[in-house]
């Protein structure tokens, strides 16, 4: 995920991560008081502070990854960690620790996972972020954390996305005009450069 963000900033939001607003608003806005919103400085899941408002989900500036990504965190969410700013995750900034990384990257395996299907979605391309630019990560660290995306894609492919990001990867493919059903798909290391 990301540190918490101080709020969404003003800025102008690309076409394509609208789209991206505009597919999700349409699966969760009524049944969730959900909304996905472009222009944060960092993400964030905000919920909702009182009875009537509605939850927002924000993503970095107005990168299009960034709110697949985000979404694949909420889809993942289960209602208690819905009601909790950021789901109640830890968040420990750029340049962690060996072990730190590992706890990050075994948190962050679904949720990328989920993204790539996402992606493929929307005939986007998809990459691994390891999101530790200054941490003492080695080569081997990124290969182990592919293969660990791979495999739970795999599952998901097997056992069948979970309900809400089922919803919304049918919707993204035919917002994008991709019409490909999950079991459809390959993932393999390779496509993951």
């Amino acid at each position: 995920m990301g540190a918490l963000a101080r709020g969404a900033k003003a800025s102008a939001v690309c076409p394509a991560s609208k789209r991206l607003e505009t597919v999700f608003d349409a699966c969760f806005a009524e049944a969730f008081q959900t909304r996905l919103q472009g222009g944060a400085a960092e993400p964030l899941y905000r919920p909702a502070e009182t009875a009537g408002q509605v939850h927002v989900l924000f993503y970095r500036e107005d990168y299009f990854a960034s709110a697949l990504h985000e979404v694949a965190h909420w889809c993942i969410a289960g209602p208690q960690r819905r009601l909790q700013a950021d789901y109640g995750y830890w968040y420990a900034p750029d340049g962690r620790t060996p072990a730190q990384q590992r706890a990050f990257e075994r948190v962050e395996c679904a949720p990328q996972a989920l993204e790539w299907f996402f992606a493929k979605a929307c005939g986007y391309r998809f990459r691994v972020s390891l999101d530790n630019l200054e941490g003492p990560a080695a080569a081997s660290d990124i290969g182990r954390f592919r293969q660990a995306i791979v495999r739970r894609a795999c599952d998901w492919q097997r056992q069948g996305l979970p309900e809400r990001a089922a919803v919304f990867y049918r919707a993204l493919c035919r917002e994008f005009a991709t019409a490909q059903r999950p079991e459809q798909l390959q993932f393999t290391v390779e496509q993951l450069g």
